[in-house]
């Protein structure tokens, strides 16, 4: 079972990634309820292929896995997993437990 700790910690580090890009006004605060794309979103979709990338790369350094996040899997739920760092983290908990049932 993953560790959400460790998934949040991958997150924050994507998010202090991203905010070491842009200027301090715009920078995302990480909590569980920050809003990462969408109506309320802090991240345009350039952005959010960056985060995703560096996600992505991070899940693999921290838990040994491949995983893609953005994929049609994922965007077609009714609610997106980008839409807060909360339902990212539950996502990619989803994601790594059908890993270890593979």
């Amino acid at each position: 079972m993953a560790d959400n700790e460790r998934v949040l910690g991958v997150i924050r580090d994507a998010v202090e990634e991203i905010n070491s890009t842009l200027p301090e006004d715009q920078q995302l605060e990480f909590s569980e309820e920050t809003a990462l794309f969408g109506p309320s979103g802090a991240l345009d979709s350039m952005g959010l292929v960056n985060f995703v990338v560096a996600v992505e790369q991070g899940l693999e350094e921290e838990f040994g896995v491949s995983v893609v996040l953005a994929d049609e899997k994922a965007m077609s739920r009714r609610t997106s997993p980008f839409r807060t760092v909360g339902s990212l983290k539950d996502y990619i908990h989803t994601l790594l437990e059908e890993k270890q049932h593979v």
